[in-house]
């Protein structure tokens, strides 16, 4: 078998360093995040997340699976605390799981971590709906965040996408 010609032709490799890009703030105080890829019509997000010692995220519902890889420092969910993560942890979070994402108030340093979302948080206070985070919210809060003069535009990875016919 030959070797196939390139369907998709690209100019340059879509690649993106943590160590160059932009952070913003996060969802709670304590965390940022930085954005690596945001697919809002297939509802996957790819971040960077610090989140500082004593940062406790609401309790939050997975529409889709989590694939979360923690580079450094501790954190647990809340759920189970029998099963913290540290540096070099990679952990499989199901669709249909609900978590309260928390660092030790002690820890040594920030947790930090690459996550790849698929679907979206619903999030809660208690027992409340409070709002949902997905890539189209957390791409809206960057824009705006660059709109208001807070940020550069960063650079991240977003499909051209948008449904038109084809020519």
């Amino acid at each position: 078998m030959a070797l196939p010609s390139a369907i998709t032709k690209q100019e340059r490799l879509l690649t993106v360093n943590i160590n160059d890009a932009i952070e913003f703030a996060g969802s709670e105080p304590g965390s940022t995040i930085i954005p690596l890829f945001l697919d809002r019509e297939n509802g996957v997000w790819v971040l960077y997340g610090k989140f500082e010692p004593g940062t406790t995220l609401p309790p939050h519902f997975h529409t889709g699976t989590v694939h979360f890889f923690t580079t450094k420092g501790e954190w647990n969910y809340a759920e189970y605390p029998q099963d913290p993560q540290t540096a070099g942890s990679y952990l499989y979070e199901p669709g249909g799981s609900v978590h309260t994402f928390s660092v030790p108030a002690d820890a040594k340093e920030a947790a930090e971590g690459f996550m790849v979302v698929y679907g979206a948080n619903v999030i809660f206070d208690g027992e409340e709906y409070r709002s949902v985070r997905d890539a189209g919210a957390i791409e809206d809060s960057i824009l705006a965040a660059v709109t208001r003069g807070e940020r550069p535009m960063p650079m991240y990875i977003r499909p051209k996408g948008g449904a038109d016919f084809s020519k």
